[in-house]
């Protein structure tokens, strides 16, 4: 992302305005990280590491930078201007020193002014770069919202995720995506999917072509993107293929680096999907409530073995 590109999609939220034309509008914003130079202005750079971020000049910066005498002022702008800086924002309207606006512009170097203040600013700003520096990627597959739980489904092409998600929507939930499934990251463990912004809510049946959910189901059938929660991998029965029977065994897959358990359902004629997909996303939102019925029924069956043993030593003991 370029520094033009910034302005140009955050100039009316942001409030901005660019104080030095065009000088600078085409570096490039390296990282999402947003930062005021610290102590670089007073002199001190052996510690700075900010050659790869936004600088932002706050009202204390500018008052200092006010209150130092012509030669110490020059001195310290031009420390910090000997760094390529890929742009520096001047926060609360505050007009900067010319001498400042004159030589980020002879060094390339865009100075743009926020009539916002400086907490205000950092609070508006670094969503916008988390949301533009986020790891993404893109899956083939097609993702629900059931019951609130984000359920994208996986497998081979025409094995029937987009007819598992059209009954979904039937019974009142709702399609995110279908086919592509556009996958961003926030934070460390939470991936948010959407669709692709020219066929999202529409929806290819075989046999039918392509249908819009929108337009048939109505608003409430469909949502603009959802957080993802379980992966449902469809696939085809195989007989010779032993499959988890008691759900102990709890499988994961990794997507942008987060762990997101997986559950696999093996498709044979006459098979309701539909209703196995719903007790998936409710087994979900019960484990996360700290219920996990396997385990319930594995811990009560090995306390009632563990009862029978006690019982059955006890006569085995007992000579009378």
């Amino acid at each position: 992302m370029k520094v033009r590109d910034l302005v140009a999609r955050q100039r009316d939220a942001l409030q901005l305005e660019i104080l030095t034309g065009e000088a600078g509008l085409d570096r490039e914003v390296p990282s999402a990280e947003a930062s005021s130079p610290g102590l670089v202005l007073a002199g001190y750079t052996a510690r700075f590491s900010g050659i790869d971020r936004i600088h932002i000049l706050g009202e204390t910066e500018i008052t200092y930078l006010a209150a130092l005498d012509p030669a110490a002022r020059q001195k310290a702008i031009h420390a910090f201007f000997s760094y390529e800086l890929p742009c520096v924002f001047v926060s609360k309207g505050q007009q900067p020193p010319d001498d400042l606006v004159e030589l980020a512009k002879s060094r390339n170097i865009a100075v743009i002014r926020s009539r916002l203040k400086t907490a205000e600013f950092y609070r508006r700003l670094k969503p916008f770069l988390d949301d533009a520096f986020a790891p993404s990627t893109t899956v083939h597959g097609s993702l629900a919202d059931v019951f609130g739980v984000g359920l994208l489904f996986q497998g081979r092409s025409g094995i029937g995720k987009s007819e598992c998600v059209l009954d979904l929507v039937e019974r009142g939930h709702r399609l995110v995506a279908d086919d592509v499934v556009h996958i961003t990251r926030r934070g460390n463990h939470v991936l948010i999917g959407r669709g692709h912004e020219v066929s999202r809510h529409y929806m290819e049946i075989r046999g039918v072509g392509l249908i819009d959910i929108n337009a048939l189901f109505g608003v409430r059938s469909v949502r603009q993107q959802k957080r993802l929660e379980v992966v449902v991998q469809l696939e085809d029965w195989d007989t010779a293929r032993e499959y988890d029977r008691t759900g102990l065994d709890h499988q994961e897959t990794e997507l942008l680096g987060v762990r997101l358990p997986l559950v696999t359902v093996p498709l044979n004629p006459g098979k309701n999907l539909t209703v196995v997909c719903e007790v998936v996303a409710m087994n979900h939102l019960l484990r996360y409530s700290g219920v996990d019925s396997a385990t319930a029924f594995n811990e009560r069956l090995i306390k009632r073995m563990r009862e029978k043993g006690e019982v059955q030593r006890y006569l085995e003991e007992d000579y009378e």
